[in-house]
């Protein structure tokens, strides 16, 4: 399974990139999920639902799962969060992982960056950030920058930076 990550700060346009990316590359014949890191406490399931007086009540993991889905949470409790490698070994094997956020970890990101909002550019710190999409020339930047607007070209650039047409075993051919 190959993944790729979009870092950037917040308000950077990273959700919105991912939705726009999503049907590109799923048109292209290739199967791809997605990684969405929170950096806060976020809940899925509401009180008052069977599911969520499972957790309160202490298991450890609850499964809900309907014709349409299903869903695994899992409470972490007292132990630190796990690790991208630790997640992705849950989920189902597909031709690209879409990692949104995990910005620290060491997989290929593009860097999403907008300079009117007056944040530093990550890749200066970080190695494995591949390019830059921005919504506005960054001359003094030394890797590629993408249009921000262009997601077929960033499409054909993940595709063409994870070699993606190799050794397809997922996706449609």
């Amino acid at each position: 399974m190959k993944i790729f990550g979009l870092a950037g700060w917040k308000g950077s346009g990273k959700t919105t990139l991912v939705v726009r990316l999503l049907p590109e590359l799923i048109s292209r014949g290739y199967s791809v999920s997605t990684l969405k890191h929170a950096h806060h406490d976020f809940d899925i399931d509401k009180p008052g639902k069977d599911s969520f007086e499972h957790r309160h009540a202490g298991a450890t993991e609850v499964m809900v799962t309907s014709a349409r889905r299903w869903a695994l949470m899992h409470e972490n409790r007292d132990a630190p969060e796990p690790g991208v490698a630790e997640i992705t070994a849950h989920m189902s094997p597909v031709d690209l992982l879409l990692i949104e956020g995990f910005k620290h970890h060491a997989h290929p990101k593009l860097e999403i960056h907008r300079p009117s909002t007056g944040h530093a550019l990550l890749c200066r710190d970080d190695r494995h950030i591949v390019a830059v999409a921005s919504d506005a020339p960054l001359p003094d930047v030394a890797l590629p920058v993408l249009d921000l607007n262009d997601f077929c070209a960033i499409a054909d650039f993940i595709a063409a930076h994870l070699n993606l047409d190799q050794g397809r075993a997922h996706g449609a051919a």
